[in-house]
């Protein structure tokens, strides 16, 4: 080994040392070299990589041991320049986020925290399709990998059957017509078997929902395979086959839900996701309502 990298033994055993301590499993064999038995169970930049079939999602990967918010740490990278593409994970999260300013918990090596950083060359208005898109992604991802059947709850949450299994998150920064970038956090149960009580009549992980622990690098890389797959081949917009592909995955479609307007809660039958990643609700009139933002509780999930 040392001969064919041009450098000492001495580096060779150092280079080693250091994967055993990010969690490699080597054998060493005298006289014939190291033997590579087995990745770290828990996120690792050179395992992910290993079975990554991007072109740029994720080429550019960075795993952090513990941070308050992937998504606040990779706007910091994005505002300083890192290029598209770019991905943050974390072992632990100790202050991320959800929509309308919830709290995302993430205990060290048994939930996930990921963020994607996209410069689209789209405006503000074009780019409501990348958390639809990202959802698509993730349902493609865990029913592959983990062999489940996730749905979507729109806007933004993966469940399996009544309970949340992710959750997604996009922000971006952009000027009057042109966006700068876009950081996509996706927050993902995957070992937990206890939640807060306050969550835990509607939150799953992947553990609880098949009795396995999974290889967190090999289902990554799933992930960011998907996500490049979708965004980038539906050019980051909802249309044509993506929204039937998105109906077909959304358990709200076809659901009595409630949302507001102002201060009046409006009830009435969701009937379908469109173009801008919209939910359109049809009343009890028969009038169709588009809604955009905001909480939505649908009948018989949460």
């Amino acid at each position: 080994m040392s001969e064919s990298l041009g450098v000492s033994r001495q580096a060779v055993n150092k280079a080693v040392k250091a994967l055993k301590d990010k969690g490699f499993k080597i054998k060493s064999i005298t006289r014939k070299g190291y033997k590579l038995e087995n990745f770290p169970k828990y996120l690792c930049e050179e395992a992910i990589k290993c079975y990554l079939n991007t072109k740029f999602i994720g080429r550019n990967l960075k795993v952090l041991e513990s941070v308050g918010s992937t998504n606040d740490y990779l706007k910091k990278l994005a505002d300083e320049g890192a290029e598209a593409g770019t991905v943050v994970l974390a072992r632990e999260q100790t202050a991320g986020k959800g929509r309308l300013g919830r709290g995302w918990v993430s205990s060290k090596d048994s939930s996930i925290a990921l963020s994607l950083l996209l410069r689209p060359e789209l405006s503000p208005k074009e780019i409501s399709s990348i958390t639809p898109l990202s959802g698509l992604a993730m349902c493609r991802a865990i029913n592959d990998f983990c062999m489940l059947d996730s749905r979507i709850k729109w806007p933004n949450d993966i469940i399996v059957g009544k309970k949340k299994l992710v959750g997604i998150l996009t922000e971006m920064s952009a000027e009057f017509d042109r966006v700068d970038y876009t950081v996509t956090g996706i927050g993902i149960n995957v070992g937990q078997t206890v939640f807060p009580e306050e969550i835990a009549h509607k939150a799953t992980s992947i553990l609880l929902e098949t009795g396995r622990h999974i290889d967190q690098n090999k289902f990554i890389a799933a992930v960011l395979n998907y996500l490049e797959q979708e965004l980038i081949i539906n050019h980051y917009s909802l249309g044509g086959q993506a929204v039937a592909d998105y109906q077909k995955l959304c358990a709200t479609i076809g659901r009595q839900v409630t949302f507001s307007r102002g201060k009046r809660n409006i009830s009435g039958m969701a009937v379908s996701v469109n173009n801008s990643g919209e939910l359109d609700v049809m009343l009890s009139n028969g009038t169709i309502a588009t809604v955009n933002s905001g909480e939505v509780t649908v009948q018989g999930i949460y």
